[in-house]
């Protein structure tokens, strides 16, 4: 395999159409993994300005949009660490001002039969099931091996077959896929 072809830092322009096209993508997938909107969306904003600020970087990065979700849910891990330890509340002054629709009944339902599975596995079914990333990629994004991300993607639509049980909520929206699939096991 050849070295990825290097790309020119994104001017004003492709960096908007960039966060136009995965800004909420990336934030319904953060959610999912993390569990809370409003924050997801406090470190998906962050994580766009990082990237902003890092586009000559972020010009030899293979897939950027995982570059934005990685740094997002590294954000909220290191807050939710700050707020445990009780350093400091989590920062509300850089929430949005705009309108944006709430999350559907199935997916706030498959977000929080999310939150009770293990890290883990929460982080691979939301990068495959809700990011659509093959396993391989997932893989990389996480850095273990491919057939650690089939266990867990094994063990995670299990678990979330059994917490779901027979009333699972109604179809429609991007939870749905992952619901159907941890109903065929």
């Amino acid at each position: 395999m050849g070295r990825p072809r290097e790309r020119e830092p994104m001017d004003e322009h492709d960096f908007d159409e960039f966060y136009a096209a995965s800004a909420q993508r990336i934030t319904s997938q953060v959610y999912a993994m993390i569990g809370d909107r409003d924050e997801a969306q406090e470190c998906v904003q962050e994580a766009f300005a990082r990237a902003w600020t890092a586009r000559r970087s972020l010009a030899h990065v293979q897939h950027p949009e995982a570059w934005v979700r990685t740094t997002a849910y590294r954000l909220a891990v290191s807050r939710w660490r700050r707020a445990v330890r009780g350093r400091r509340a989590p920062d509300r002054a850089l929430q949005g001002t705009g309108t944006v629709a709430g999350p559907s009944e199935t997916y706030v339902a498959v977000v929080e039969a999310l939150r009770r599975l293990p890290e883990a596995q929460r982080q691979v079914v939301v990068l495959h099931h809700l990011a659509d990333l093959p396993v391989q990629d997932v893989a990389a994004e996480l850095g273990v091996p491919v057939n650690t991300v089939k266990t867990r993607l094994r063990r995670g639509r299990a678990a979330l077959a059994e917490i779901l049980g027979d009333d699972p909520p109604p179809e429609g929206g991007p939870g749905a896929r992952v619901v159907e699939e941890c109903r065929r096991g």
